[in-house]
């Protein structure tokens, strides 16, 4: 691939994979920002090689994850270790009510805490999937395991995150539709 060809793919990709170094860095945007400056300095300096063995967003995606996994290690290192992320407020698009404004803040609050309550594999393949559209075999890639060990976790973090969003209607006391 020429050095037009990724850069223009480099950019074609660039706000997915911020979010993906967002999740990979626990949702904080310092830290994602410095990983994906890192990644794009390993692909244009040819550190980092794109052989052509998996499609260009799945390679891309797995540097992004192997360069998170080295920061993290990094700061733990230097005695910084790993802060649990917190809630993050999303923000909220106008809609047609308050109230259906309201509702859909919580329901993305609680299903970004159920998110943050699963396994750090069931998070990730369900992450890959569902806000970066990978196929399961592309997520599979991305986390460096096995297409049928991939299924496993998406399926169990499916289940879980299920249920996990349940429970929360009930504590909440809340008659409103589940969270599909």
């Amino acid at each position: 691939m020429d050095s037009a060809e990724l850069r223009a793919n480099l950019e074609r990709y660039h706000s997915e994979c911020y979010g993906w170094a967002l999740s990979c860095c626990a949702h904080k945007h310092g830290e994602a920002e410095s990983v994906l400056q890192a990644v794009y300095l390993k692909v244009l300096e040819g550190k980092a090689r794109y052989d052509g063995r998996a499609a260009f967003k799945t390679w891309l995606f797995a540097v992004i994850r192997r360069t998170a996994a080295d920061e993290r290690r990094r700061h733990w290192l230097r005695g910084f270790g790993l802060l649990k992320y917190g809630e993050r407020a999303a923000p909220v698009k106008l809609a047609d009510s308050p109230d259906d404004a309201l509702l859909r803040a919580e329901q993305q609050t609680q299903l970004r805490h159920a998110l943050t309550v699963l396994p750090r594999r069931q998070h990730e393949v369900l992450h890959l999937v569902f806000y970066h559209e990978l196929s399961l075999a592309e997520a599979a890639v991305v986390m460096r395991v096995s297409l049928g060990a991939a299924r496993t976790h998406y399926e169990r973090g499916k289940k879980r995150l299920r249920q996990l969003l349940q429970e929360e209607q009930v504590s909440d006391g809340a008659t409103r539709p589940a969270v599909q």
